[in-house]
């Protein structure tokens, strides 16, 4: 196992920048997870941390160990592909066992690994298999068997599970969660869904236009985005946002106003939080608006379309001027389409972004507060 420090990183193609400067430091141990939407740069540093894009810049160290322009196959890296890459003519015994081979290991060693190996994925029964036998998921077990066996210092793995349905996703996440924490070794892990990065990771690299974003635990980036992007990003259905006018009040108070809002918002920031007045962003998670009866609400509209979905509804909702927003219901509550609501926008659920899109820090209950803490001090399993 080894931690991995990357600095200043910085790759194009031709006249195109995809990394920007990327620097990370990765835990001894940790699961991260390189989460983005497509074309951020997210595959790219995945592959750079292989050894498989020449760099235009910056350094990779693996422990003590410079690896920047180290040969892929001598930096102790492992990795799964998202279209698993099984040889189809070997059995998962060959296919588990042929890389070892190819090295000159001993016999011997390379059955105790393979049968091992077989062990913690519970594909021992499959051994005499070849690929075509083999379902979509014991498929990516045996890849992951593959990466396993070599016991590297460090797994990458790019999109593994994007090939498998949403029901075979969910119980190849707890697998490879429980493999983790099993393993302890320093995993990599790139996807474009925000599901698999907070369920699995310790830590959430999310990256925009070839720059980091943010880093952060998952319950970080959902209750501290640094940004409007991070913000727009985390959480489904995506967080609402409205332009509005900021006006300091007194102490860490600070009145909000326009964007379509009845009345002023008072937002209570955090007192290390630097702020000024002028155009800002105010932002609201879904599920934390609520229909309340006409004079109590911060805003109105009429509803486009109701999302019955169980539990819960998704309430499609037009402004007045014409923007749309999503609140989220308890699935019984009656509203219906073509209605008008008022809402309102709990201050303490809300949050504010400067005119150049950057958070101001707000002040989180103190149950909310606990729960990040606790979750920072626990980031490696």
């Amino acid at each position: 196992m080894a931690p991995i420090r990357i600095d200043n990183l910085r790759k194009g193609f031709g006249s195109l920048e995809v990394l920007k400067g990327i620097d990370l430091d990765i835990a001894d141990g940790e699961f991260v997870c390189f989460l983005g939407p497509s074309g951020c740069g997210k595959s790219t540093l995945l592959r750079s941390i292989a050894g498989l894009e020449k760099l235009d810049g910056g350094t990779i160290r693996l422990g003590e160990r410079d690896i920047t322009h180290e040969a892929s196959a001598r930096r102790d890296i492992a990795m799964v592909f998202q279209n698993y890459a099984l040889y189809p003519h070997m059995n998962v015994r060959r296919n588990l066992s042929f890389g070892l081979a190819l090295n000159g290991m001993k016999r011997s060693e390379i059955d105790r690994r393979v049968d091992n190996v077989a062990d913690i994925l519970r594909i021992k029964e499959l051994l005499g298999r070849k690929p075509r036998q083999l379902s979509g998921g014991q498929r990516q077990r045996v890849a992951i068997g593959r990466a396993i066996v070599r016991e590297p210092k460090l797994f990458l793995l790019d999109e593994p599970l994007s090939n498998l349905d949403a029901g075979l996703r969910v119980t190849m996440r707890v697998e490879l969660a429980a493999l983790h924490a099993r393993l302890g070794t320093t995993m990599i892990y790139v996807t474009h869904d925000q599901v698999e990065a907070m369920t699995l990771s310790n830590r959430v690299v999310v990256l925009d236009k070839g720059r980091v974003s943010q880093f952060g635990t998952p319950l970080e980036l959902f209750y501290q985005p640094a940004n409007l992007f991070v913000a727009g990003f985390i959480g489904s259905p995506r967080m609402n946002f409205f332009d509005v006018s900021a006006a300091e009040g007194d102490g860490e108070r600070i009145s909000l106003s326009g964007g379509g809002l009845m009345r002023t918002v008072v937002f209570e920031a955090d007192r290390a939080a630097a702020r000024s007045a002028g155009k800002a962003t105010l932002g609201i998670r879904p599920d934390k608006i609520e229909i309340v009866s006409p004079g109590e609400g911060d805003i109105a509209g009429t509803v486009r379309l109701v999302e019955r979905l169980g539990t819960e509804s998704h309430v499609h909702i037009s402004l007045e001027d014409g923007r749309a927003m999503t609140a989220v219901v308890r699935g019984t509550h009656p509203v219906a389409n073509g209605e008008t609501v008022h809402l309102r926008l709990p201050p303490q659920h809300c949050y504010l972004f400067d005119a150049e899109g950057n958070a101001v820090r707000r002040r989180l209950d103190a149950e909310t507060q606990a729960l990040v803490d606790h979750e920072k001090g626990k980031r490696v399993a």
